[in-house]
């Protein structure tokens, strides 16, 4: 059952971010393929093919051939990563060292070494 959540779910996932969604389109390629076979009967895929894809016209079913897939695409969803400009790194050439102080040496608002060594202790015993 997970398999098949995971398969519907990327599924979703590639159909709504990509162009997987033009081939949901192809049942509109095929009905339209018929069309033209039945108003001529000589005409073969490769022909239909090339005659809206290759070399595009605008005729009567100008409106039918824009819904083929891979003919008009659209906006996709898009993903931008912006980088804070209020976060600043100063480095500095002083060394202070200040008695009783435990020097640090790499400290900073986004990492700090002492509170996630605290987080992934080990649970202690203690005997008594």
């Amino acid at each position: 059952m997970r398999r098949l959540i995971s398969i519907v779910l990327l599924s979703f996932y590639l159909v709504s971010t990509t162009e997987l969604y033009q081939l949901l389109k192809i049942p509109v390629l095929i009905e339209h393929f018929l069309q033209h076979k039945g108003q001529n009967k000589n005409i073969t895929l490769i022909d239909f093919l090339k005659m809206h894809y290759d070399h595009p016209v605008k005729d009567a079913d100008y409106q039918t051939d824009q819904k083929l897939p891979f003919v008009s695409h659209a906006n996709l969803l898009s993903v931008v990563f912006i980088i804070n400009p209020s976060v600043d790194f100063h480095f500095t050439d002083k060394i202070y060292n200040a008695p009783g102080i435990k020097k640090t040496f790499y400290k900073s608002i986004l990492y700090n070494k002492e509170i996630l060594n605290s987080i992934w202790e080990p649970p202690k015993f203690y005997q008594s």
